[in-house]
């Protein structure tokens, strides 16, 4: 907020305090705030995606093991709560980075899931140094831990109700695990999040497999971008834009407008070419 620099007050030389958000006087109408024009590329949305939701129980999981079980000086204590910290936060940075870069997205997915590998590593270290057993895969334990979502389902009063585990509070999913994660035995909390870590890293790896897919076939944010501006282009045919711009060729197998695309494997890596806008269906390509 600005002020006048005069003897007169702020109302008198014109100026009104605008620090009350609430003011329906208020010059920007935040309705036209949210009228967000459509994204090229959908980001956002992890808070209800079960590898976020996953990587937030084991967070607060470890936060209180660690709390509980180590010494607050030790370094480990450190270690393992950023490590925790890490697999969380970057699928977040992860989702809200794939509107403008599919590889920053690629990134962070990669760390956060390097980061849950580390921090498997810490309650493995733990049980193994102080001679506590770790559960089998296939242990009744570690299938009871595994099964509580199918059992949430089943359980479930009225088979009619839509809810899944991912429309639950942090809380209420936290509630369905207590019985590990609160459990009096270091040795029970720390397997049941090794449990908890490897659905997360199954999921993780998943996604990660889903976004490499995703940038092979359609290309990153620049191609998509080029490729939208073309479309435009051609929609209005009173565009002046650069008369330099490159002219877009038609696809010598279907007809429709190409877009630049930049090779990502092979002899000519990170050199442009002409490639179809109806691709993965039509793979027709051109050199530029």
């Amino acid at each position: 907020m600005v002020w006048c620099f005069a003897a007169t007050s702020p109302a008198a030389a014109g100026w009104v305090d605008r620090t009350d958000l609430t003011d329906p006087t208020d010059l920007t109408d935040p309705t036209d705030l949210m009228k967000e024009s459509k994204k090229l590329r959908p980001s956002g949305g992890y808070r209800q995606t079960a590898s976020f939701q996953t990587a937030t129980l084991i967070y607060d999981a470890t936060w209180w093991f660690c709390e509980r079980f180590l010494d607050a000086r030790s370094r480990t204590v450190d270690q393992m709560v950023q490590a925790a910290r890490s697999g969380r936060q970057n699928i977040a940075e992860g989702s809200r980075a794939a509107a403008t870069s599919s590889q920053t997205e690629l990134r962070l997915v990669n760390v956060a899931r390097a980061s849950l590998e580390e921090l498997l590593l810490d309650y493995e270290d733990y049980l193994r140094h102080r001679h506590l057993p770790q559960w089998a895969a296939d242990s009744p334990e570690a299938s009871e831990v595994r099964a509580v979502p199918r059992t949430f389902r089943k359980d479930r009063s009225d088979p009619s109700d839509p809810t899944d585990l991912t429309d639950l509070s942090d809380a209420q999913r936290w509630a369905l695990y207590a019985h590990w994660l609160e459990h009096d035995d270091p040795a029970v909390r720390a397997n049941a999040t090794i449990c908890l870590i490897h659905q997360a890293n199954y999921l993780l790896d998943r996604q990660i497999a889903a976004l490499e897919a995703a940038f092979v076939e359609g290309g990153g944010y620049s191609e998509q971008l080029a490729t939208e501006r073309l479309r435009q282009r051609r929609k209005d045919p009173t565009d002046r834009s650069d008369p330099t711009d490159p002219k877009p060729p038609t696809c010598p197998q279907c007809g429709k407008l190409m877009a630049l695309r930049t090779a990502k494997a092979g002899k000519n890596v990170g050199s442009q070419f002409w490639g179809c806008t109806g691709y993965p269906e039509c793979k027709g390509t051109h050199p530029l």
